[in-house]
């Protein structure tokens, strides 16, 4: 972490590979207060991000997972009455069922409004919600407030989170929320960048072993009809993988022998397509 004259810069994390470009955008979005949206293939990067961010700024990381069934009152608060129902009727709580305050629980936007610290704060998949949802969404945090009308009560952020929104790109998402928002579209990994970030989880692999794991990777991605391409997850759980099979030799990878494709292809027809494929390439 790197803080100058009360601010913070966000400069990569112990685990988490950092082009000069993805910095910028990331430390312009927290200076101007802005939401930066991310997007990019699922596996690129965009939510361990957040986590990197976290980790680097010493700041809470708080993850709201959107459904595509989730109002944005199930993010900012909620009012438990089955619970008061249940105190009032048994007689048997600590807590007073007059006092309404004390059956709100906060969401996860609520929970990074009444922090007594700054937090990161992450909106993972938004393009999972309608549009509704995340035009309203972007009002409260463009305001850092909303009402809790059960009480009568404005909740005001006590600091402004750093926010952090995903996007696998299934749907588009509305004008008005590509406006208020900063903007960068992550890249998969090309080779030498993905070597770097091997390097990073298994310092001593072997460089053999690493050209060709990463040959075999790239190869099998570009497989016809692969409706989940392995990522990045996929490929270092691939090499443990290789790793721990005392009989492995990457010379087989070289020759067209790619053992453990359960560990890289996660659905049985993208398993059974790579299968496929690689029977007639070797015939």
């Amino acid at each position: 972490m790197n803080k100058t004259g009360g601010s913070c810069r966000f400069e990569g994390a112990a685990k988490y590979v950092l082009d000069d470009e993805l910095a910028k955008i990331v430390n312009v979005s927290m200076a101007l207060e802005m939401p930066l949206l991310l997007k990019g293939e699922p596996g690129t990067g965009k939510t361990m991000l957040a986590h990197a961010i976290a980790e680097s700024l010493a700041m809470p990381l708080i993850v709201l997972n959107v459904k595509s069934s989730m109002k944005l009152l199930d993010a900012l608060y909620q009012y438990d009455t089955l619970t008061r129902l249940n105190d009032s009727r048994f007689g048997d709580s600590k807590r007073d069922v007059s006092n309404i305050e004390a059956y709100i629980r906060m969401g996860k936007i609520g929970q990074s409004f009444v922090s007594d610290c700054r937090t990161v704060l992450l909106i993972d998949e938004i393009d999972k919600a309608d549009t509704d949802f995340q035009d309203d969404m972007l009002d409260v945090l463009d305001q850092m407030q909303f009402d809790i009308i059960e009480i009568d009560k404005t909740i005001k952020a006590k600091h402004r989170p750093v926010i952090v929104i995903t996007s696998n790109a299934k749907k588009d998402l509305s004008d008005p929320f590509l406006g208020r928002c900063n903007f960068h579209h992550i890249a998969f990994p090309d080779a030498e960048m993905m070597r770097m970030i091997l390097a990073v989880h298994f310092p001593d692999l072997s460089e053999d072993l690493a050209r060709a794991a990463l040959d075999a990777f790239y190869r099998l991605r570009e497989f016809r009809g692969i409706e989940k391409k392995p990522a990045t997850r996929e490929l270092i759980n691939w090499i443990r993988a290789l790793r721990a099979d005392p009989d492995f030799r990457p010379a087989r990878l070289k020759n067209g022998e790619f053992p453990y494709l359960g560990v890289l292809f996660k659905k049985s027809l993208d398993l059974n397509l790579a299968l496929q494929q690689l029977g007639r390439v070797r015939r």
